[in-house]
């Protein structure tokens, strides 16, 4: 495929027999989401049908699916998990008109729909989210070949050359026949799917494309540039090695197409350190413990992801703990607690956060993997030692201070730790700090924790709000009283007293307890 048609948005697939016109059916449900159209083009025994009942049966994850062609009804609709369906066949329109009167033009936003013999409708399909596939039978190959060519908008470039991309990689890698099923991720841009093989083996494809630049905020820069989020999956793949070379349990890397931002690593399986809601107190301990082997050694600033090609692991700066912070000004405290906040109030904000971010800073560093909460552990009672915990999302990983993680391990976000297993966990951490380090300060690694704990939940506090505001994500609200907790609990300390004062003058919701 040329460099050109990559950029245009086109491709041309030569498929050998209806088993890869399966795979390409699969292919495409894989990246399928309410709003898009496939236009499915060609002449009669060209594959339409064919095509989209295998769409259909991957979207509803049920292979025997009947799916009948809608020829005579027009229109047919679906119930999948993963949303409302419509496949319509307009070989009997006469005119586009007719379509006003079946509602197939509506609520297209909220439908995958698929459609064959688009040209029926005339301009009545909208544009942006459509994608255009035509078939023909393969000259060379009249009796089981097709050709079919892909084209869509700006909308599908690069969710196109993703799905082809990740078929050369998973074809080369041997897992080209697997079963693929998407997994749930989290709030962030990447993507994952499980693949299994018949004997049941299994491996993760992480879709994880380079982050595109948001709007500049500050200094020419976007929030991700600031917050030294990876911009690349060469962050990850560099940070896996290294946490490999010091005997950690982090996925092996099978397969990798770094332009494209395509792994296939190692599934760890789903075995984690929660039981339901509840922490597991042994298995939280051991993450603790496996900080403190982390932030006995010294580590390098720069790690090689491939021949020739180094990722520099970025300082947790001034900058970026403060843009962190300023979410809560941003989107907590409009959104969730209705108050607008003054620019005076706000520099004082800032000022508070620098005097307390200089004693941060004045420590040495080391790895700080960013999101060490229950999420990113998984459990290996089959391995050893510090193998036993699994480590996952560590792309955006900084050089800062160790208290961190440890804050982010003590005051999970998505389950509540009780009080009395934080203070084992800080326990725990300290005396094997201390059992390497005789001179390990105990109470000013408090001090630190308790101030990166508000930092934290801070941030925390900010990007909850914001999913639900600006992505329409509210099943993040349901954590929220938790973070609110955690910051009440950070904020007694005493080096945090004029902080606590500026969140209950201007806050105060923060402290209203029902």
């Amino acid at each position: 495929m040329s460099d050109e048609a990559r950029r245009s948005g086109t491709h041309r697939l030569v498929l050998a027999d209806e088993a890869a016109t399966l795979r390409l059916a699969a292919d495409l449900a894989a990246i399928l989401r309410p709003g898009d159209i496939v236009a499915l083009s060609g002449h009669l025994g060209a594959g339409k049908s064919l095509l989209a009942r295998a769409i259909l049966r991957e979207l509803a994850d049920d292979p025997t699916l009947e799916a009948p062609s809608p020829t005579f009804t027009l229109v047919q609709s679906y119930e999948t998990p993963r949303g409302s369906v419509l496949h319509a066949d307009l070989y009997r329109v006469r005119s586009p008109d007719e379509l006003d009167d079946i509602g197939l033009v509506e609520d297209l936003d909220l439908l995958i729909t698929l459609v064959e013999w688009p040209d029926r409708a005339g301009t009545r399909l909208p544009g942006g989210r459509r994608l255009d596939i035509v078939l023909d039978v393969d000259p060379e190959n009249p009796e089981t070949g097709r050709i079919a060519d892909l084209s869509g908008g700006v909308l599908w470039r690069q969710r196109l050359s993703i799905a082809i991309a990740t078929r050369r990689l998973i074809d080369e890698a041997g897992w080209g026949a697997a079963r693929r099923d998407y997994m749930q991720g989290d709030a962030s841009s990447r993507a994952y799917e499980r693949l299994t093989q018949a004997d049941g083996t299994s491996t993760v494809l992480m879709i994880s494309p380079q982050r595109p630049d948001g709007p500049a905020i500050r200094l020419g820069k976007p929030y991700s540039a600031i917050a030294h989020l990876a911009e690349t999956v060469d962050a990850f793949v560099a940070m896996d090695r290294g946490l490999h070379s010091l005997g950690y349990s982090a996925p092996e890397i099978y397969a990798q197409d770094l332009s494209t931002g395509l792994l296939l690593i190692e599934d760890l399986g789903g075995e984690g350190v929660i039981d339901g809601s509840e922490p597991i107190s042994e298995r939280y301990e051991a993450a603790a413990l496996l900080l403190a082997d982390l932030h006995r050694h010294t580590l390098p600033t720069i790690l090689p992801v491939t021949e020739g090609r180094d990722h520099v692991v970025p300082d947790y700066d001034r900058g970026a703990l403060a843009i962190e912070t300023e979410l809560i000004l941003e989107w907590y405290a409009p959104h969730i607690a209705g108050v607008t906040l003054p620019a005076v109030t706000q520099a004082e904000f800032t000022r508070i956060w620098n005097r307390l971010f200089d004693e941060i800073l004045e420590a040495p560093g080391t790895w700080t993997l960013r999101d060490f909460h229950s999420p990113n552990l998984i459990w290996l009672p089959q391995r050893d030692g510090h193998a036993k915990l699994g480590l996952i999302d560590f792309q955006d990983a900084v050089i800062g201070h160790p208290a961190y993680d440890l804050a982010s391990l003590g005051q999970d976000a998505r389950i509540d730790v009780p009080a009395g297993l934080e203070l084992r966990l800080l326990a725990a951490y300290g005396k094997a700090r201390r059992s390497d380090d005789p001179g390990f300060d105990l109470a000013g690694f408090a001090r630190a924790y308790a101030i990166l704990g508000t930092q934290r939940n801070t941030k925390i506090a900010g990007i909850f709000a914001r999913l639900d505001k600006r992505d329409g994500k509210p099943a993040y609200l349901k954590h929220l009283p938790r973070i609110e907790a955690y910051l009440r609990r950070n904020l007694e300390h005493p080096a945090l007293e004029e902080l606590k004062g500026w969140y209950q003058a201007h806050l105060p919701s923060l402290f209203a307890v029902e």
